[in-house]
């Protein structure tokens, strides 16, 4: 199917999600009509509409929808969303509704497609990838699941001879795509409400990596079984391509990185966490294979500035640090809060955290506790419920995880109170992590501490 012929016209259940918005772009910079529900007005939204897509936030039926033809009309939805009125009105009518993952499949199937797998670790590897290829100047497509420093936004189109996706676990989306080069970055257990069980997600997992179809194409971080032959990286350890060597200077991490066959000394990277230095080495493989040179790689590497809501720091000449974050599971929370410890060992560290989703929360309350006791002091936010309802999680509270955090200084607050109650604290950094609507504090929070 080609869609960009068959359809003038798109629209999207849940325009507002960040994969979804990606594609709403794509649409848009391609001279469609688009147009899009979402239930809440955010940042990204309001991005959209300035960019002339119509989007609407009542789940009602108007003439916008009704006035809207079968034939010429492609409906896009994410499947986070169970229940809603439009989308049963689309069906009804025997509108032409895919999922966002299979029309991402689409795009890119006449591509070279380099999907980014995992459970933690693939936006800053996808974006990476993303702005490897355009410093390297490759004709390239882009959809992220987050929004890039460098170029701000999560959609870029140089060229179509590559894509680079994030390919999303949840749902099992990324088995609709068609990737010619991949990475898998990791898998942990999550999305237990789709999964079950850690070993479906490590079979999800493996039956992604089948669609690969070379070999020397498949990238997987040396240590995850993914039962089929693959290149491994590692940093600190030798695989087939890796880093070591590491050394921090300031705010910067010098490393050498090791092909099979070469060794390039003394790469620059401004991002924190050996983590990220992981991901970093597996995005130079894959620019590498596709034919980059180490002038162009030092260089684009030096010069990115990650990702929004990725360890966003912002240091102020009142000594105050303010690091904000997207990280929604304990491993993730874990990687951001070592590498605060590493560079800040002595200072003061005050968290705002706020948990995203009911099943997340009772999945991995222990590990929520132990990554969340590592602060000097805790502000839980309540649950962010996103497409979940509580009534269905009886008893899985912000106080019922509080209780088993080990801080002394530690509380519950709503949202709208969150910022009063930072106001309040005694502290050196504030780290603000979450993956719900925590991010609104954002702007309040950085006038705030610039006047202190």
């Amino acid at each position: 199917m080609n869609i960009l012929q068959t359809y003038q016209t798109f629209y999207f259940v849940g325009i507002g999600g960040i994969g979804m918005s990606a594609l709403a772009r794509y649409f848009n910079a391609s001279g469609k009509k688009v147009l899009g529900y979402d239930k809440t007005n955010t940042k990204l939204t309001q991005n959209l509409m300035k960019e002339g897509i119509d989007i609407v936030f009542e789940d009602h039926i108007d003439e916008r929808i009704t006035s809207l033809q079968k034939e010429d009309t492609l409906v896009i939805y994410t499947p986070a969303i169970k229940v809603l009125s439009i989308l049963d009105y689309f069906n009804e009518n025997q509108f032409e509704v895919l999922k966002r993952a299979k029309v991402l499949g689409l795009i890119t199937e006449n591509t070279d497609c380099i999907a980014i797998a995992g459970t933690h670790g693939k936006t800053t590897t996808s974006t990476l990838v993303a702005h490897l290829c355009k410093e390297a100047n490759l004709p390239f497509s882009c959809f992220l699941g987050g929004i890039s420093e460098n170029f701000k936004s999560n959609f870029l189109y140089n060229g179509s001879t590559y894509s680079v996706v994030e390919a999303d676990e949840y749902d099992r989306s990324f088995l609709s795509l068609s990737p010619d080069w991949a990475v898998v970055t990791s898998i942990d257990a999550d999305h237990l409400d789709i999964y079950g069980d850690k070993s479906h997600i490590e079979e999800g997992f493996r039956e992604f990596a089948a669609l690969v179809p070379q070999d020397q194409q498949l990238f997987v971080r040396k240590g995850i079984d993914i039962g089929r032959p693959h290149r491994t990286y590692a940093v600190n350890e030798p695989a087939d391509y890796y880093s070591d060597n590491l050394r921090m200077d300031h705010d910067k991490i010098y490393f050498d990185f090791h092909t099979p066959t070469e060794t390039i000394k003394d790469f620059i990277w401004e991002i924190p966490g050996i983590h990220n230095v992981e991901n970093a080495t597996v995005a130079l493989a894959i620019l590498r294979n596709l034919g980059a040179d180490f002038d162009t790689l030092k260089k684009a590497i030096a010069n990115f500035k990650g990702i929004k809501r990725r360890y966003t720091k912002h240091i102020y000449q009142n000594g105050k640090i303010y690091i904000d974050d997207y990280a929604h599971h304990p491993t993730e929370i874990n990687a951001v809060m070592g590498s605060i410890k590493t560079f800040y060992p002595d200072k003061k560290l005050l968290v705002a955290f706020q948990p995203h989703l009911f099943s997340r929360t009772r999945d991995f309350a222990d590990g929520f506790a132990e990554s969340l006791s590592k602060a000097d002091e805790l502000i839980l936010l309540d649950i962010y419920p996103a497409r979940e309802l509580q009534e269905n999680f009886e008893g899985i509270t912000s106080n019922w995880l509080l209780e088993k955090v080990t801080l002394e200084k530690k509380e519950v607050s709503n949202l709208s109170d969150a910022f009063e109650k930072i106001k309040e604290k005694d502290f050196d950094i504030l780290l603000t992590v979450g993956a719900g609507n925590i991010d609104t504090l954002y702007d309040p929070i950085c006038e705030w501490i610039s006047e202190l």
